[in-house]
């Protein structure tokens, strides 16, 4: 196997970007992260000592799409904290146009998506600019490629960073890597997001990851948890992973604080030698294929239903039947009669990595049984969903299905009725309508649960709703 790193990837440093850090902008605040600004000036003299001729910037404030990395096109681009009330602060960069064109031709032949299309706006963010106002304080006529991210797996991101260090090797370029990125931003009840008690233990975790090097873990935080603790910048640690494929790397946790209630990590990465136990990519995906099948293992019969139907629909271009299903997975007699002889509204709900890849149902029932609702939601969702490409066969292994099976929606008349984890609810106004199921991670409180679903049937706010609420029967 090829390892592309030492004399290309230099060193890669982990840098929050809130924007107070600089002085113009914080007027004094920035002195209660001093901890985060200190750490910042050590990255930026560590940067001068390795002096390299590119440093690669991975911001999660680029422009960024569901299915492909954005690469900063041109030669150059500017930006300002004018924004941020202190326009006096200017930012310019040269980007390495040969790099990129490089990086983006490494990219299709890997069929990674990955390009300069579709740029919004030209100037800088502040992910990006926060970092290189550091390191311009102490070393200056470097050239810069600027990456977003994307709503890519973790192992796309990770696939992107390898193919930066092989790009940085086939150009003989001494290279650094910054990966901007806050870490949790729900750390405090008076914070800006508020609180989860999942914020504080992301941080905990991420750090010790940091402190250690463990770029595993940075691949196999749960997303669901993610959600919940907001976190920012672990698609820029992902990748910048992927540069190390196969290197032990020498890891330093310089800092961390957060009493804005968003959590400010600072870690610098150096390069040791070949180690070709730290292929994460591949214990991942190891890791996964293990998990997946116990999933399967446990999934009940109306999950396993799911299953067939959608993998059915896919690889045939065919609908199953609930007969066919019946005989090959010899389902019980119990679970048989209850499929059969009842009829409900059901949602087949499809993940991948965590990440949503189809959710179709009906609110009630329009076939003749709730078996047969799982086998037509299966074909919609994974087809029919306006929100995703068709699943593919080469997902078919990767999918986790959940199966809810509705009970009777209920008129109430208001709010006090409902329980997210409880009560799923449908909103409903001048012809239009949105449902959205109990208990979906990230969403904590009945005031967020009825305003998705707003926002999903397209209601303006403040309109008056009315309100109906359903309980589920869950299957994994």
């Amino acid at each position: 196997m090829s390892v592309f790193y030492a004399v290309s990837i230099v060193g890669a440093f982990i840098m929050p970007h809130p924007p107070l850090i600089i002085p113009q902008v914080g007027n004094g605040e920035e002195k209660i992260i001093q901890k985060t600004v200190d750490a910042c000036t050590e990255v930026a003299e560590r940067v001068a000592q390795l002096k390299p001729e590119t440093i690669v910037v991975l911001s999660p404030h680029t422009v960024m799409y569901a299915d492909y990395f954005h690469i900063s096109p041109g030669s150059s681009a500017h930006g300002s904290f004018a924004d941020y009330r202190a326009p006096e602060v200017q930012i310019d960069v040269e980007y390495d146009t040969e790099f990129v064109k490089e990086l983006c031709s490494e990219a299709k032949e890997s069929d990674l998506r990955a390009g300069t299309l579709g740029e919004k706006d030209r100037s800088l963010d502040h992910a990006t600019m926060i970092p290189l106002y550091f390191i311009g304080q102490k070393y200056s006529g470097y050239k810069v490629v600027r990456i977003g991210l994307s709503g890519q797996s973790a192992t796309e991101h990770y696939k992107l960073g390898k193919l930066i260090a092989q790009t940085a090797e086939k150009l003989g370029r001494r290279v650094v890597i910054i990966a901007s990125g806050d870490l949790s931003h729900k750390l405090k009840d008076d914070g800006p997001y508020g609180f989860s008690p999942d914020g504080p233990k992301f941080d905990s975790q991420v750090t010790e990851a940091m402190a250690d090097g463990d770029f595993l873990q940075f691949l196999s935080f749960d997303e669901d948890f993610c959600e919940s603790a907001a976190e920012c910048g672990l698609r820029s640690f992902r990748i910048m992973a992927g540069a190390f494929d196969g290197i032990s790397v020498g890891s330093e946790l310089l800092s961390y604080e957060g009493p804005f209630g968003v959590g400010y990590g600072v870690a610098a990465f150096l390069p040791k030698g070949v180690d070709e136990s730290r292929h994460f990519d591949l214990r991942f995906e190891e890791n996964e294929r293990r998990r997946l099948a116990s999933i399967k293992a446990g999934e009940d019969e109306y999950v396993r239903l799911a299953r067939y139907s959608v993998e059915t629909f896919v690889k045939t271009g065919k609908r199953g039947s609930v007969a066919d299903f019946l005989i090959t997975e010899d389902v019980v007699d119990r679970e048989k009669g209850e499929m059969l002889g009842s009829r409900a509204g059901v949602f087949v709900s499809m993940k991948i990595n965590g990440i949503l890849r189809g959710c179709i149902g009906t609110v009630s029932p329009v076939t003749g049984s709730v078996a047969e609702e799982i086998l037509r939601n299966g074909v919609s969702a994974c087809s029919e969903d306006p929100r995703f490409e068709p699943v593919e066969e080469s997902e078919l292994s990767k999918i986790v299905y959940d199966v809810d099976v509705l009970g009777e929606i209920e008129d109430i008349p208001d709010e006090s009725y409902l329980d997210v984890r409880r009560y799923g609810v449908i909103v409903s106004s001048g012809g239009r309508r949105g449902l959205l199921l109990p208990d979906l991670e990230g969403v904590n409180s009945v005031d967020q649960q009825i305003d998705i679903a707003r926002q999903k049937a397209g209601i303006p706010k403040g309109q008056k709703l009315k309100l109906q609420r359903f309980e589920v029967i869950r299957h994994k």
